[in-house]
């Protein structure tokens, strides 16, 4: 008897969940939280994300597999980035077999949030559903929200968290390892993320360049590793920063420049 409840225990669940939702909705910071660790890159300026970032977490006997998409919105037909964007959101989906939602409290249900629910009506998986933001919002509010939800989406739940101050994002995590197939882990227990150290590395650049500057910059801009040095005491990284105008890389560079030593100190010093 004894030998059968310690096999039941050992058990071990495996699992891919897409985390999709519109723009700033704060699928990045909750992957952050779940994973603990930053796998992800934040700031507030709109379409952060561009790739398909993983995160990967240990919740009781699972690995949850966290796939961060873009944010989800309606796209203008002549911008290219903007449709590749979106596509590469949608196509995330594919190797799900949880997928969540991620609302926004303080926007509800908006225009963009109506375009993915229609998109997740021919998809055919399990949808759950995370009402983010909670913290700032009224509790009569949310209770309207929830209902809206219920109609509209028919979620197997939903959860109602503050990725920002971690709240509630245990319950997810519980619900989550419970709900995931019994299988082998994908991954080693100590991985976080498949995302290789030089595509991390340039992330990190591209947030401080976002946060330092703001409204200042598109968010087309994008960082690349020219070149990785490593050795047993330190790695030597050298970035090149791409924008879209020769006007911009003045901007960047801050007076005798004084804004690429701040956000190369910043990067650095979150890199080490």
């Amino acid at each position: 008897m004894n030998d059968q409840i310690t096999h039941e225990e050992a058990v071990t669940r495996c699992g891919y969940v897409a985390l999709i939702g519109v723009p700033n909705a704060g699928k990045s910071t909750l992957l952050n939280q779940m994973v603990g660790a930053k796998v992800s890159i934040v700031s507030p300026k709109v379409q952060t994300t561009r790739a398909i970032i993983t995160g990967i977490c240990i919740e009781d006997q699972s690995q949850l597999i966290f796939i961060d998409t873009p944010g989800i919105f309606k796209a203008d037909d002549k911008r290219r980035l903007e449709r590749s964007i979106v596509k590469t959101a949608w196509n995330g989906l594919e190797g799900a077999d949880i997928i969540a939602l991620l609302i926004d409290a303080q926007k509800g249900i908006c225009a963009n949030t109506e375009v993915i629910i229609d998109g997740l009506k021919s998809i055919g998986k399990p949808v759950i559903v995370i009402l983010n933001k909670v913290d700032v919002v009224a509790k009569n509010k949310l209770l309207l929200i929830a209902e809206e939800i219920q109609q509209k989406v028919s979620p197997d739940t939903i959860f109602m968290i503050s990725a920002l101050k971690n709240d509630g994002v245990d319950d997810v995590k519980s619900y989550l390892a419970s709900r995931v197939r019994p299988g082998m882990w994908m991954y080693d227990e100590e991985q976080i993320s498949t995302a290789p150290l030089r595509f991390l590395s340039a992330e990190i650049t591209r947030e401080k360049l976002f946060l330092k500057l703001d409204k200042e910059l598109p968010y087309s801009l994008s960082v690349d590793v020219e070149s990785w040095q490593e050795d047993e005491e330190s790695v030597t990284i050298h970035q090149i920063i791409y924008v879209l105008k020769d006007s911009q890389k003045g901007i960047i560079l801050g007076k005798k420049g004084s804004m690429i030593k701040q956000v190369g100190q910043w990067a650095r010093e979150e890199l080490s």
